[in-house]
């Protein structure tokens, strides 16, 4: 893996776990050689990220579209970042820049990026792992409805499997390897 798009808040949340995660999965990319590829934020949980990947002397690239470039602080110390015309041009840019998905901790922006991406891989579009940190629990109840929709007939195994669920940062650190 050269390139993992990392989907998460640009908000820190309530619980200090998550931002412990972030920079850990910032600092885990960069000792592996993993360029981050992400919303191109200074902010939140997707700062955290970017500034311990660059701290640990890993690479970072920001996809960020120029009409959020003031509201979401795009973040000045990025190894490179992208301006996009639209949130479609930056999920498809950062689909194309990485090779592989993973969503931590967010609110509606990260589950759009998630379900996307996901989408594209049960439709075709990509065959690139696909991987939930489920954080404190913090995705029990998006991975309760997933259940339920599989049961229900809506969500077939096959794209249900096509999402690793991660607990905790162990998982996720066996994961990147």
């Amino acid at each position: 893996m050269r390139a993992l798009a990392v989907f998460c808040g640009s908000a820190l949340g309530t619980d200090a776990r998550f931002a412990e995660v972030a920079g850990a999965l910032g600092r885990e990319a960069a000792a592996r050689r993993i360029a981050i590829v992400y919303g191109g934020a200074s902010v939140g949980l997707m700062g955290v990220v970017a500034d311990a990947a660059l701290a640990a002397g890993g690479e970072v690239v920001g996809v960020l579209p120029r009409h959020l470039a003031d509201r979401e602080v795009g973040h000045r110390a990025l190894t490179r970042l992208e301006l996009v015309d639209s949130m479609h041009e930056r999920k498809a840019r950062m689909a194309e820049l990485a090779d592989a998905f993973v969503a931590i901790p967010g609110g509606i922006g990260t589950l759009d990026e998630l379900m996307e991406v996901w989408t594209w891989r049960h439709l075709g579009l990509h065959a690139k792992p696909i991987a939930l940190v489920n954080v404190a629990g913090f995705y029990d109840g998006l991975l309760a409805f997933i259940a339920h929709a599989a049961g229900a007939g809506l969500v077939r195994a096959s794209q249900r499997d096509a999402l690793t669920v991660l607990p905790d940062l162990a998982a996720l650190a066996r994961w990147l390897d």
